[in-house]
């Protein structure tokens, strides 16, 4: 079973399943460790090279090249959970400023915190 740190760039199956005739397909794990390895699943992120179809908030990942990846792609604000044991390989990492830019992507999406959130549930 493959655990993976936040930002691996990974290979998973799609259409997400363990059958196969899957394609591999990249995905970013978002997720820390601990929780990927407690839970035996992972939060990932779509990485495509369809660049011609583009989402708001899709990240051009700028050292594509260093994360593994084929050729240029963007980590696209399609969020899913998958099994560990889906997980084939890690190819690579996102470099700092890319992991800078999909964090800062995911925070205009997804606006978990404010400026003036408590540290902790609210109860």
């Amino acid at each position: 079973m493959m655990i993976c740190e936040a930002f691996a760039v990974v290979d998973v199956p799609f259409p997400f399943s363990d059958v196969p005739r899957s394609k591999r397909r990249k995905a970013l794990v978002l997720s820390e460790r601990a929780f990927n390895e407690r839970n035996g699943a992972s939060i990932l992120m779509m990485i495509t090279s369809a660049i011609g179809s583009a989402w708001y908030r899709d990240v051009a990942l700028e050292e594509w090249a260093a994360a593994g990846l084929r050729k240029p792609c963007v980590a696209r604000p399609k969020l899913f959970t998958l099994d560990n044991r889906l997980i084939s390989a890690q190819v690579g990492e996102l470099a700092a400023s890319d992991r800078r830019a999909v964090a800062l992507a995911l925070q205009g999406s997804i606006p978990l915190l404010d400026d003036g959130a408590a540290s902790g549930p609210r109860g």
